[in-house]
């Protein structure tokens, strides 16, 4: 099954994966402790806005993961006090879904070493959710947040995890722990 990217969020720990039909040729960067999605050297030159973006960020002590440039507007929103569900819920409404040949929704999430929080933007609708148990949910087919069997305590294994998973077309990862900080993994096959 393709479902896009996807994320998977739970207290303590998180993922997010790239999986494309359409743009293949990427990966996951780290860039002064911010992880961005970025076209590989070999990528065809494209001006598509929806390619690079930073895929997680630190906040605080917390993550915040997800499939475009929200992901700064809900660091920002966290770094100025507001709660993840709030953080989530007003940059996920004020961007809205991307507006590209698919109405592709935004999905991002914020972990924390003991809480977990979930969002997407679909065309109709906003879902943000406070989750305790790992919970996906994808741009296509899973796009609403559901738990989902996902078994890793660390952010290596949370990437490789996530790039292994069932879902057709994976491209890169990148996983997150929190626990007296905030540590990152990518996987880049």
């Amino acid at each position: 099954m393709y479902v896009g990217r996807f994320i998977v969020v739970g207290p303590g720990v998180g993922a997010y994966r790239v999986s494309s039909r359409s743009f293949p040729n990427r990966q996951i960067v780290e860039r002064e402790g911010t992880l961005t999605v970025t076209p590989t050297p070999d990528a065809p030159e494209t001006d598509n806005p929806y390619i690079a973006y930073n895929c997680v960020r630190e906040s605080e002590g917390r993550a915040v993961l997800g499939n475009g440039s929200h992901v700064d507007p809900v660091t920002e929103k966290l770094d100025m006090g507001y709660p993840a569900r709030d953080a989530l819920a007003t940059a996920l409404l004020s961007l809205d879904y991307e507006k590209d040949d698919y109405d592709t929704p935004r999905i991002a999430g914020v972990v924390a070493d003991d809480a977990a929080t979930v969002g997407i933007v679909r065309r109709d609708a906003l879902l943000v959710e406070e989750v305790t148990e790992p919970t996906l949910v994808a741009t296509y087919e899973e796009d609403e947040p559901r738990a989902f069997d996902f078994a890793a305590t660390d952010a290596a294994g949370a990437a490789r995890e996530a790039y292994d998973c069932d879902f057709e077309h994976a491209v890169c990862a990148a996983g997150v722990a929190v626990d007296d900080g905030v540590t990152t993994a990518i996987v880049n096959d």
